[in-house]
């Protein structure tokens, strides 16, 4: 049998904490009683610095339910640190952990197939959505695409998987080799290697809250992976800017055979739209540059990624 810990990462989740436990301790009963998990499987809750009483109901719920778990993180520092942080602080206790969020969107019924994957040697599963027919239009052209940019940029990442994934202990202790300030795990555990998997679900509507990953948040994320991953948006600016340099020789050439033809006549509408151009290329890649050079100071800092405060087990 296989010691599972889920791994829960949890902001502002007091809405759904109690209905999300209830689900769990019913699942893991289940596997339990078919002897696919072990009996000190766990639920681990990973509080990224809540403002509301979320901690205050893991504290709780880790009295009263023999399974659940929890870490609380010293302050908020987002979910791809929070997550992170708790799969370090778990991964020498269990054969493998799967990652979920507490809204139980992802299908816990998909545990079974990750398992008996995880048994047949796949060091990760990834759980990809195989359809997105509880999304609206605009949330599944924008979710889509975030995927698809990602990729032509140079990130690696697998289509339509979030961080709902199964990762063994091998896996894990070698994903902890990554010492990025900069997180972005679903670029990051691709590159680990070993032998993946895919296990595929329908993903369901959210029970109670606000979704913690709203398009502001989707984008800074997908800039965070294309920056952290790939160096392709610096090499485009490079080609650009070398596209645009053939561009002034050959319009140098063609001013001066006009000069010496004497047709030359003074453009102001050519000039400003030059300017302007070249202006705004100047501070695009400038931006760019900059935002690179500015990971770099972050990483060279070595700043610890995650502080625990607490820790319920």
């Amino acid at each position: 049998m296989t010691k599972l810990y889920l791994a829960i990462p949890c902001y502002n989740e007091e809405e759904v904490l109690y209905d999300t436990t209830e689900k769990l301790t019913k699942k893991f009963d289940e596997m339990i009683a078919q002897g696919k998990i072990t009996p000190d499987s766990k639920i681990c809750y990973f509080d990224d610095g809540s403002k509301d009483k979320t901690w205050q109901i893991i504290s709780e719920l880790h009295k009263t339910n023999r399974y659940v778990n929890g870490v609380k993180m010293s302050r908020n520092r987002g979910h791809q640190n929070t997550l992170l942080g708790g799969l370090m602080t778990i991964k020498d206790r269990c054969d493998c952990a799967i990652s979920i969020d507490a809204d139980l969107q992802d299908d816990i019924n998909a545990f079974d197939k990750m398992i008996e994957d995880f048994e047949n040697g796949s060091e990760i599963v990834y759980g990809v959505r195989s359809k997105r027919a509880t999304d609206t239009a605009f949330k599944r052209m924008t979710a889509q695409g975030f995927y698809k940019v990602l990729s032509a940029l140079g990130a690696e990442v697998v289509y339509n998987h979030a961080d709902f994934r199964l990762m063994s202990r091998k896996a894990l202790n070698a994903l902890a080799n990554f010492k990025e300030v900069n997180l972005f795990l679903r670029g990051l555990v691709p590159l680990v290697g070993f032998k993946t998997s895919v296990v595929e679900y329908e993903r369901s509507e959210r029970l109670a809250g606000e979704s913690k990953y709203p398009l502001k948040k989707m984008l800074g994320l997908a800039w965070d992976g294309v920056t952290s991953l790939s160096m392709k948006p610096i090499r485009m600016i490079t080609s650009l800017g070398a596209i645009v340099f053939c561009i002034s020789i050959i319009i140098l050439i063609y001013s001066f055979i006009v000069w010496c033809l004497g047709r030359t006549v003074s453009g102001w509408t050519s000039t400003v739209v030059s300017i302007w151009a070249i202006g705004g290329l100047q501070l695009l890649a400038i931006g760019i540059v900059g935002e690179y050079i500015g990971k770099i100071y972050m990483e060279t800092k070595h700043r610890p990624r995650f502080i625990v405060e607490e820790e319920l087990k």
